[in-house]
């Protein structure tokens, strides 16, 4: 089943990304992946560049998984990365047994990058129609079971600049499904005149989590994912504006020590 068509914002936020290789998905985290396109082991810089090519050509075709996963799978095998095979961990040194390219692997990229984008470029979306259409609407997805905490989230209705938006921004979680709806005045009223919605922020209990690669500890909210607790649309807005703001700032170096 083919996934609707991929608006050009998603595709543009994917195209901007550039690489980073890491070895565990958690040496890439959370701000980084809005930034850098990874699969976790593939440490050659080169098939990185290619198979990041071609999840793109994937968002901008709105290829099916079957359709990407024959085109993926001939270049994984074809460059070794393929089976269960022995690599060296660089950060500890250690050799171990590592599942590389698989079917599982596969779906994998293909969901998280789909979705990432699709996330991204709806928040662009937001930002741009945010006067017409001023909130937000938790739903759930497809899925046949679903996260306790994601039932609670369901039907909340937030502005679009409500700061639980930086965190609850879908997808939140490895195979979430969850999706957010941008809603007008007039509709947002009908839905809390009917009482179908919950217009304040849910209740939720945070939880510590160490990542043990970088040690990093973070507190996230119960029913998301580490590594999920961001919204890649607004977390690259802000990576480009510190790129710009550094940019900015060396150039008016530049120029006061030219003068």
């Amino acid at each position: 089943m083919a996934d609707p068509l991929v608006p050009k914002e998603a595709l543009e936020w994917f195209k901007s990304k550039g690489i980073k290789p890491g070895f565990d998905y958690r040496d890439v985290w959370k701000e980084e992946q809005a930034n850098a396109f990874t699969v976790a082991k593939m440490l050659n810089a080169d098939l990185l560049v290619e198979v990041k090519q071609l999840v793109e050509d994937a968002i901008g075709q709105g290829q099916t998984f079957e359709q990407f996963r024959d085109i993926l799978k001939p270049l994984l095998v074809k460059s070794g990365w393929w089976g269960v095979q022995t690599m060296q961990d660089p950060l500890t040194d250690e050799t171990k047994l590592v599942q590389l390219g698989s079917e599982g692997r596969i779906k994998t990229i293909y969901k998280t990058n789909m979705r990432t984008a699709r996330s991204a470029g709806q928040w662009e979306r937001i930002q741009r129609t945010k006067r017409t259409m001023p909130y937000l609407l938790y739903q759930l997805g497809p899925s046949e079971q679903h996260r306790i905490e994601h039932l609670k989230w369901n039907n909340t209705l937030l502005p679009a600049d409500d700061p639980w938006w930086d965190v609850h921004m879908t997808p939140n979680g490895w195979g979430c499904k969850c999706w957010i709806r941008q809603v007008s005045q007039y509709e947002a009223d009908k839905l809390i005149a009917a009482g179908t919605v919950k217009t304040t922020v849910p209740a939720s209990k945070n939880k510590q989590w160490v990542n043990r690669r970088t040690g990093e500890v973070e507190v996230l909210p119960e029913g998301i994912d580490p590594g999920w607790n961001y919204n890649p649309g607004k977390n690259r807005e802000k990576m480009l504006a510190a790129d710009l703001a550094l940019k900015e700032s060396r150039m008016r170096q530049t120029l006061a020590n030219g003068s």
